[in-house]
């Protein structure tokens, strides 16, 4: 879009096929919470996120064997790979579990939904192409307001939790937002081989942790339905979404990237909608209608044609 001097230059609406991207990565995360929610009924937390990101990392390794390209990380991209598999996976996930054991479901989305406020905030302040526009500020804040109407039962049921548990949530949407922006480190790399190093390296960093805390064969003892729920978290929801995830970094940018979680507590909705028979309620639909008033408006697109 052309300017003359002394106009605002407008940001260039979403590409039609990073929106796509964006929304089936929002859509994988939300079936996450199925996952989960089997899962953790008879596996420990943080033993979790170690069978997720390990997993998925074998997976995604037995899969660069066969299609390539090889994974063979240089020293430096081992190092980055190390800080990306702590901000992205091992710090945030031991937050939210921390905070999950004090909070509502409502309440913990809500603050997750928080990651591109702090995503855009912080590009603002580091980097020299993603500055903070009135119209994206604009945006999020109405996709985080959607946020809360849709989830609202759930949001004042937790209001009264402790402060800690709440900051728990908090810091773990800043350490995504600064994930988003480590990631941008990565561009240039193929979007199979950042997945495969991120969730190794995670891998190293929670096994300690987990061997310390829990006796190994205990970890074992689950049934077959809680197997399968892992498997499906770490394939489907872990290195699949990881793929998608470093694809939408390089193509749309941090802070665009990090709409995903506006869009995960929808699709998490639309899924029990569809699969488990739930029924929507009034407030429900007027939240999702805000989240994609809010998208619409960062997209800009509609005040591009006006």
């Amino acid at each position: 879009m052309t300017t003359t001097s002394g106009e605002r230059k407008v940001a260039a609406p979403i590409a039609a096929r990073d929106w796509a991207m964006i929304l089936t990565l929002g859509a994988v995360w939300g079936g996450s919470f199925f996952f989960a929610r089997i899962a953790v009924a008879e596996m420990p937390p943080l033993a979790l996120v170690l069978f997720r990101v390990a997993i998925a990392a074998a997976v995604l390794q037995l899969w660069l064997a066969v299609r390539g390209p090889a994974f063979r990380p240089d020293r430096r991209l081992a190092g980055r790979f190390l800080v990306m598999g702590f901000l992205n996976n091992a710090l945030p996930f031991s937050l939210i579990f921390a905070g999950q054991t004090a909070l509502g479901a409502g309440l913990a989305s809500v603050l997750n939904a928080t990651t591109p406020f702090w995503t855009a905030l912080i590009a603002d302040r580091l980097t020299a192409d993603e500055k903070l526009s009135a119209r994206k500020a604009a945006g999020i804040g109405i996709g985080i307001a959607g946020t809360a109407v849709m989830l609202a039962p759930g949001l004042v049921s937790g209001l009264g939790g402790p402060l800690w548990a709440k900051l728990c949530l908090l810091g773990a949407a800043v350490a995504y937002a600064f994930a988003f922006l480590y990631a941008r480190r990565f561009r240039g790399v193929p979007a199979p081989l950042v997945a495969t190093g991120q969730l190794t390296a995670s891998t190293a960093v929670m096994l300690p942790v987990v061997l310390a805390l829990h006796q190994p064969a205990a970890l074992f003892a689950v049934g077959g339905g809680t197997w399968a729920a892992i498997v499906g978290l770490a394939v489907l929801s872990t290195a699949f979404a990881y793929i998608l995830y470093f694809r939408i970094v390089a193509s749309a940018g941090a802070t665009n990237a990090s709409l995903v979680t506006l869009v995960v507590p929808v699709s998490a909705l639309l899924l029990g909608t569809l699969l488990l028979g739930e029924r929507l309620a009034g407030y429900e639909i007027a939240g999702m209608a805000l989240i994609g008033l809010g998208l619409l408006t960062i997209d800009g697109r509609l005040f591009a044609r006006r």
